[in-house]
């Protein structure tokens, strides 16, 4: 196994799979030849750094594509292909169907990663380039020749997705698909050094697992303390000489099927401001419901947008926004832009701190609590959950509804009601008392009705703000009854 380099922040498993694939063992006499890797993952999550770390610790070859036309990206790959082989390309390369098998017979003397990275960049202005690598990875191509493993990455999730999908050429060739994600929240708190888990969570709802963040776009800049924290906000992500200032934008204006980006900000907006089903966000948009099915589409092959659906509710969903900084951005700082670019982000901070709390802060609390549900699994519920996700119980006898932020199901087997192992419900702003336990309660009495088994199932508070003294009598006394604190949450 490849030793991972120290500099390289966790990623252990992504590392792991990275050096399988470009292993010597692979290439065996019944597998020979070139072998495909797919890597890809929303901007800034440090694929590039990640597979530049691979190239260096294996000797293999890494190309950055940009943003240029044929005849130029040829030009940069020779003269990279130049400098890793020592060996001039005597005759310039026409096209891809020139490069590709040139390439792949230049690397056939021992396993290495030939990686090609931004490969949306390439796709756009050489649409036909992923056939003529099926093409040579194929039977009679020039990969059967070549040790080479070839990785192609990027970040346009609609390019990336699409390479493996459908009726794509590509489709069944890749021995490694490979999605880098943004940090999970604990390690997000240690790779920014925030130990206060209170803090974490704030600092999370805000820039998320993003590894670019930390450095990059904050010169560094990590809140020393609760008390730091509101200075921390106005001079980083509110400060307009900061990169993570017009980050967000960014991140919509670099997806190329986003067309109207008025409209798709008008989506998000809708989204962060609690209007979470498609209803909810066609009415807040003034379109109808089927005028906003392409654009939530396009934002879920973007990997922006998340359709979750209810649990106890067959055919419903709700929408989340993936990317914390843009919720922050849609609801906090959007509508307060022309204050903010005249550097009066400590008033707007002010006015708006409330907002945060209620529209970020508790939203994306909640679905902390659902990661903590998916990592606890057995430890917290008896066994392993199938399913994590959050749904809403109707109540006809009161003429309301009770929303349950995190439902833990177990997995179902034929015949048998559905086992629930958990329901929860989150709060980040106030003190968790009975009456939240007695709204659980009554959940559960009602799924009984419905049919689903809830003889074990565990009734769990999860306190952003702590818990009454009655409430914490009665977990200690029923053991189907959990308190789930923001220290349990970060160190279970």
């Amino acid at each position: 196994m490849i030793r991972k380099p120290e500099h390289v922040f966790d990623r252990v498993r992504e590392w792991q799979g990275l050096a399988r694939f470009v292993a010597p063992q692979r290439q065996t006499a019944v597998m020979p030849g070139a072998s495909l890797g797919v890597v890809s993952g929303r901007r800034r999550q440090g694929k590039s750094f990640l597979l530049q770390a691979l190239a260096e610790a294996t000797g293999g070859m890494y190309f950055a594509a940009t943003e240029a036309t044929e005849a130029e990206s040829l030009r940069l790959f020779t003269e990279a292909l130049t400098r890793f082989t020592r060996q001039v390309v005597e005759i310039p390369f026409r096209d891809w169907n020139d490069a590709v098998p040139y390439t792949l017979r230049a690397l056939r003397d021992r396993p290495m990663p030939l990686i090609i990275d931004e490969f949306p960049f390439l796709f756009r202005v050489s649409p036909a380039l992923p056939s003529i690598i099926q093409r040579e990875l194929g039977p009679g191509g020039s990969g059967r020749e070549s040790a080479a493993r070839l990785i192609l990455c990027g970040s346009a999730m609609s390019v990336m997705g699409g390479l493996l999908s459908g009726q794509a050429p590509l489709r069944g060739r890749a021995g490694l698909e490979l999605m880098i994600h943004p940090f999970r929240y604990r390690d997000a708190a240690e790779f920014w050094g925030i130990s206060d888990s209170r803090l974490a969570v704030l600092v999370h709802a805000i820039v998320g697992g993003t590894p670019a963040y930390r450095y990059e776009f904050t010169q560094g800049d990590v809140p020393e303390s609760l008390d730091d924290f509101d200075s921390w906000v106005v001079r980083t992500v509110l400060n307009p000489q900061m990169p993570l200032f017009r980050e967000a934008r960014y991140l919509l204006a670099e997806e190329s099927d986003i067309r109207d980006p008025a409209l798709y900000h008008s989506v998000l907006a809708a989204i962060a401001g609690g209007n979470s089903t498609n209803g909810g966000i066609a009415n807040y948009v003034g379109r109808r419901s089927d005028q906003i099915t392409h654009p939530l589409t396009v934002l879920e092959d973007c990997a922006l947008v998340r359709r979750e659906p209810d649990l106890f509710r067959s055919g419903r969903s709700r929408y989340r926004i993936v990317e914390p900084l843009i919720t922050f951005y849609e609801a906090i700082m959007r509508r307060r832009w022309s204050e903010l670019e005249i550097h009066r982000a400590e008033t707007v901070w002010q006015a708006v701190r409330q907002t945060f709390l209620a529209q970020v802060v508790g939203p994306h609390f909640e679905a902390l609590c659902r990661d903590f549900a998916l990592d606890a699994g057995e430890s917290a519920f008896g066994e392993f959950p199938a399913e994590i996700g959050a749904g809403v119980v109707p109540d006809p006898v009161n003429r309301g509804q009770i929303e349950i932020d995190v439902v833990a199901l177990a997995a179902q087997e034929p015949g048998k009601p559905r086992r629930i192992l958990s329901l929860g419900e989150a709060k980040w702003g106030e003190v968790m008392d009975r009456h939240h336990l007695r709204r659980l309660a009554r959940a559960r009495e009602l799924l009984e009705r419905k049919g689903y088994d809830t003889r074990d199932t565990v009734l769990a508070c999860y306190g952003g703000s702590g818990f009454s003294d009655e409430l914490s009598a009665v977990a200690g006394e029923d053991a189907r009854v959990a308190l789930i604190g923001l220290e349990r949450l970060y160190c279970p």
